[in-house]
């Protein structure tokens, strides 16, 4: 286990080739961009009707891709790090040092007991996952529609060009590998200090087909050809990674009170936008969070509750609340059973919507879907379930899995963790 985390610790480090020359958000634009005319959805034309596609000129158009590369940067900030410690805790009481928890704690929730004074905790670990879905719509078969300029009249259709729609059927299949080392050093009996350092290496793959669907003959829109024999469908697609700092956690954890039945905890945390954003590595913003932590104790069954609130700085990233509830178990004196159910419920509407149609208005009312994937609220609810075994010296090995439970956003099937802790 050691060895296959330092290998997959290496392997995240390495950058790709391919990330050298532009960044992964810019790379992701060329699946938008057929011909040569070097912009998304920029048709190869010598008139004015080159331009009546592009994001810039198109609401709409710009809101779809803008919600694709945020809800990549998104997931990549948010994937799980770890808990703040882990083994054995424990309190000086007459100048000895006396266990506070039977077992070697949770993967990814929190419990109430701090390390105690002069102990510290050093973890690694490393998650892979591959995102499958999008709002529910499988990555691999995303259908994007793309709206004319509004260049006549107010409402499309008028003139009649303005009705002609891009469809763009896209597969992608984004990878993640994230390698985190966490430090915690107990500068009390009832205070922890932390800090959580992930190294992030993203993948990006896509296909795109792009297809003009023009609501009458001839058309004035195609990607070549000329007006008596228009070429009006196009391929694109890109393969690229990058790798590097994430960004990084500062943890702080105070134990409001302890006894051998439970205890109460508040933790707060501050994410650095120390990821670079503009390849998917990290957030771009400063987030924070506050926990309360409750945690009670039933000889070797230890439930614990976590509830707080998430404040994110970024312009289009929402606020959310959390509740984690979950439980570790000594099964054995060497393996600990860790279940969470992890959720987040965001709050207020979303600052970047998806539009829900495209609005004709003449020469007969209709409307086009602008995505395959439904509009939902960025609500998460997770399932983590691991183990954890404690080594002869007190080193611990570990093994999770999460599960989403809920369809928002982009989510993987599966989301494994591998990792190695120790106190001393």
């Amino acid at each position: 286990m050691p060895r296959a985390l330092t290998l997959a610790t290496l392997a995240v480090l390495t950058f790709s080739s391919a990330g050298h020359a532009q960044s992964l958000r810019e790379r992701f634009s060329d699946l938008f961009t057929f011909g040569t005319c070097g912009q998304p959805l920029c048709l190869d034309l010598d008139n004015e009707h080159g331009s009546h596609f592009l994001p810039d000129v198109a609401a709409g158009n710009l809101t779809v891709i803008a919600f694709l590369t945020e809800a990549m940067a998104r997931s990549t900030a948010t994937t799980p790090i770890g808990a703040t410690s882990s083994g054995a805790t424990f309190s000086v009481v007459g100048g000895l040092p006396v266990r506070t928890s039977t077992s070697a704690g949770p993967v990814f929730g929190e419990r109430s007991q701090t390390l105690g004074r002069g102990r510290f905790f050093l973890g690694a670990n490393v998650s892979a996952v591959s995102f499958t879905t999008l709002n529910g719509d499988p990555l691999d078969n995303l259908v994007l529609n793309f709206a004319h300029q509004d260049v006549g009249n107010p409402g499309l259709g008028d003139p009649v060009f303005e009705n002609d729609v891009i469809r763009l059927d896209l597969g992608l299949n984004i990878d993640l590998l994230l390698a985190s080392v966490i430090a915690t050093w107990g500068i009390s009996d009832f205070v922890d200090l932390g800090v959580a350092v992930p190294f992030v290496r993203t993948s990006l793959r896509g296909v795109s087909t792009a297809q003009v669907e023009p609501f009458g003959y001839p058309t004035a829109h195609f990607f070549g050809g000329d007006l008596a024999n228009p070429v009006v469908r196009a391929t694109s697609s890109m393969n690229a990674s990058a790798a590097g700092l994430g960004d990084v956690v500062g943890r702080l954890k105070v134990n409001l009170g302890q006894g051998s039945k439970g205890g109460a905890a508040l933790l707060a945390e501050v994410r650095f936008p120390t990821g670079d954003e503009e390849n998917l590595l990290g957030a771009g913003a400063t987030s924070a969070r506050g926990l309360g932590i409750v945690a009670l104790q039933f000889g070797n069954f230890s439930p614990h509750a976590n509830a707080g609130y998430l404040v994110r700085t970024g312009a289009l990233q929402s606020d959310a609340v959390l509740a984690n509830l979950g439980f570790d178990n000594l099964m054995t004196p060497w393996a600990t059973l860790a279940f969470d159910l992890i959720s987040e419920w965001r709050v207020g509407e979303s600052k970047l919507p998806l539009p829900g149609v495209i609005q004709f208005a003449t020469p007969i009312v209709r409307q086009v879907p602008a995505t395959s994937f439904p509009e939902r609220r960025e609500d998460r609810l997770d399932a983590s379930l691991g183990v954890k075994f404690t080594m002869r010296g007190g080193t611990v090995l570990l093994v999770n899995g999460i599960i989403p439970l809920r369809k928002a956003g982009l989510q993987p099937d599966f989301l494994w963790t591998g990792g190695i802790e120790f106190g001393f």
